[in-house]
């Protein structure tokens, strides 16, 4: 660990600020995934993801031959690097698609958005890291905007016939805390070995889909534009930034800002029609910029003493 993230002014080189900022950009673009998802008709979700996860790759790889790079410089890395960043990103759709398959999509969304607070507890086993009480009230007070959106305000109703969705979205959960936590730990691997990842995920997802799923393929031109727009956004770059956020920025700040996903989501829908505004949608609102506002109070004082 190069320095307490907190405290810092640079992580590994990184202005801690800067990382985060650029991090947070992947919370803008997964609050796009559930409205291009809409759009990509009947598409199967494991081919979803060989197919938008194959635009990622495409997109690294895009750059490197631009970029003139030598492909073969960001595939020596040790084993562990890899099933560290195959097994984070495959693994968390894995037990995210088997948690919808096999429990209601609300309870099985609920308990797969424990990942922010989970980033935010585990955060403190990071060496130099401190977690204060306005971490924690900033991320319940996200996870408690993220239950009004999901539910809708309504109620929550977990059944045991539903145990196994249950558990894996609980595994997607940990799965995803942990490696956007652990990434601090390969700090010195760099994010473009992210576009590796994607190319390997793209191959796992592909399996996967030719063993459980029946194969369709996007209807018209408008359901190939929104599986493209998967892959550059909410499926490629996301991660990319995400990765640069999680190695060098304010993992705890993060954590939080990522409720700002399920809102941006809802506000999405309700633009284009496919929701309707209500009070609860402002409720919710309310408490996850003010979770994030409170969770953010080291970046705020951080500033004041740069300024000074």
């Amino acid at each position: 660990m190069e320095g307490n993230c907190a405290g810092d002014p640079d992580v590994g080189g990184v202005p801690v600020n800067r990382a985060t900022a650029i991090g947070a950009m992947a919370v803008l673009l997964w609050g796009a995934l559930a409205l291009f998802t809409t759009w990509t008709g009947k598409v199967p979700p494991f081919q979803l993801v060989a197919m938008s996860f194959t635009v990622a790759f495409a997109l690294a790889l895009a750059k490197w031959i631009v970029r003139g790079e030598d492909i073969r410089t960001h595939m020596r890395h040790g084993l562990p690097v890899w099933l560290f960043g195959v097994a984070g990103l495959f693994g968390f759709h894995f037990f995210y698609f088997l948690a919808l398959r096999n429990a209601p999509a609300v309870e099985a969304n609920l308990i797969n958005y424990l990942w922010p607070v989970l980033i935010v507890v585990f955060s403190a086993l990071l060496p130099g890291e401190r977690l204060r009480w306005w971490h924690m009230a900033g991320a319940l007070a996200g996870l408690a905007g993220c239950i009004l959106l999901v539910t809708d305000g309504g109620r929550i109703g977990f059944r045991p016939e539903f145990t196994l969705g249950y558990l894996a979205a609980m595994a997607s959960a940990l799965t995803w805390s942990g490696y956007s936590v652990l990434s601090r730990r390969f700090s010195n691997v760099p994010t473009d070995t992210v576009g590796l990842f994607c190319g390997a995920v793209a191959i796992l997802g592909c399996l996967a889909h030719l063993g459980f799923e029946e194969t369709i393929w996007p209807a018209d031109t408008g359901e190939w534009l929104a599986v493209l727009g998967l892959g550059l956004g909410p499926v490629g770059a996301a991660f990319f930034v995400w990765d640069v956020g999680m190695k060098h920025g304010d993992i705890r700040a993060l954590g939080v800002f990522a409720y700002f996903a399920p809102l941006i989501s809802t506000l999405l829908l309700i633009a284009f029609g496919q929701a309707a505004a209500s009070g609860v949608v402002l409720a919710a609102c309310g408490l996850i910029v003010g979770g994030a506002v409170l969770a953010s109070l080291d970046m705020f004082v951080r500033n004041r003493k740069i300024a000074s």
